[in-house]
């Protein structure tokens, strides 16, 4: 059984594939026309987030039976395809859990509190104490859009701020929103009028994307906060720069991009503005979670090719 990791994973990957008897591959900067060409070799295909495994990758795997994303997202695996020519897509949702939330806190402090622009003006030798009047999390209202796992984590956190926790998500889970002390929104406009931020948690599926437009953002409190850690195309961000700029916003945090690295100009102002702070997708990138997901990739490979 041969299997192609295409994408960089800790070495429990591959050293757990091995010792089960399986022959690995690692190419983590295989080029995609490069990955069409030798994907027909191998019955497992291994990626992260930047491997985009598309129809015609899959349609040239003809040994193909199985691809494993070491991540949660599968938006960059064309599903469809695969669950049409009978080959398994799993991922590894939980390794991320606790690194994305406590990236998600961090930004939320960072945010009211300045932090990124009090280390930036001590690094450049000043003491500006008088400039950063920050605001504080205790009091504040938390909207909370996706109660899934990473989002029922974060309110669990913002809980112990002392924030006040609403949420929306057309999956409702009563039992967590009554654990959490929170309120059910019955819309995502009751959310977005009513939190002081607001933390996006869900999927990138036909009826997310954009969800954060010029309309829905104009509905948002005059000097609220938005973060982003679930996938870049849920905002339009052009208009998310707009707010931003008008003041309207009193700013952003953002780990997700809908072109990663961002590339079109008004993405570079975006990120370039003292009111957001930006970190290139790390959501993940902790040791515990990279070792987690390796781990666990591994093992569910393992696990769906013993007998039966």
């Amino acid at each position: 059984m041969r299997v192609l990791i295409a994408d960089e994973v800790d070495k429990e990957c591959p050293a757990r594939l091995r010792a089960a008897g399986f022959e690995v591959s690692e190419r983590f900067d295989i080029s995609a026309e490069e990955l069409k060409k030798v994907v027909g070799d191998y019955e497992v295909l291994i990626v992260r987030s930047r491997t985009k495994v598309t129809q015609e990758i899959i349609e040239s795997g003809k040994r193909l039976r199985l691809i494993g994303r070491v991540g949660v997202g599968l938006d960059t695996i064309d599903t469809k395809t695969a669950e049409a020519k009978g080959i398994k897509v799993i991922n590894t949702p939980q390794m991320s859990t606790v690194a994305v939330v406590e990236l998600v806190m961090s930004m939320m402090l960072n945010l009211v509190r300045g932090v990124h622009l009090a280390n930036e003006s001590m690094k450049k030798g000043l003491w500006e104490k008088k400039r950063f009047h920050g605001t504080e999390l205790n009091g504040k209202t938390l909207g909370v859009v996706g109660l899934g796992r990473i989002g029922k984590s974060v309110a669990e956190r913002a809980k112990s701020f002392g924030m006040k926790i609403i949420v929306y998500d057309v999956m409702i889970d009563e039992e967590a929103i009554k654990r959490l002390g929170a309120e059910r929104m019955a819309t995502l406009e009751d959310v977005l009028r009513r939190s002081d931020i607001v933390t996006l948690h869900v999927p990138l599926l036909p009826e997310t994307k954009r969800m954060i437009n010029e309309r829905t953002l104009s509905l948002m409190k005059s000097g609220a906060y938005l973060i982003n850690a679930s996938r870049g195309e849920v905002v339009d961000c052009k208009h998310l720069l707009e707010s931003l700029k008008s003041g309207r916003l009193a700013g952003a945090a953002l780990d997700v991009y809908e072109n990663e690295p961002p590339r079109e100009p008004w993405e570079k102002e975006l990120v370039a503005l003292p009111n957001v702070v930006a970190t290139p997708h790390v959501g993940a990138q902790t040791k515990e979670a990279q070792v987690l997901g390796a781990i666990t990739i591994a093992e569910n490979i393992i696990n769906a090719f013993k007998p039966l």
